[in-house]
């Protein structure tokens, strides 16, 4: 796998989620860039094996906006 892909999004309680599509990787954190450390550092963990890991981790960041018509 060369490349991973993350879902982010804005937390209702603060904060921000990224979700992985496709793996069960999940992690949160309060401000975007610790939500990008945290990315990384739940990449490692989950690929030990650095052969296996993802070179390249794309972080897709999602804002839901209702606006009336």
């Amino acid at each position: 796998m060369d490349e991973i892909i993350f879902l982010v999004e804005e937390s209702p309680e603060g904060g921000y989620t990224a979700r992985a599509l496709g793996i069960s990787i999940f992690t949160e954190a309060d401000t975007y860039e610790a939500l990008k450390n945290a990315v990384k550092d739940a990449v490692h963990c989950h690929y030990e094996d650095e052969a296996m890991r993802p070179k390249i981790i794309r972080l897709h960041y999602v804002k839901e906006e209702v606006i009336a018509a």
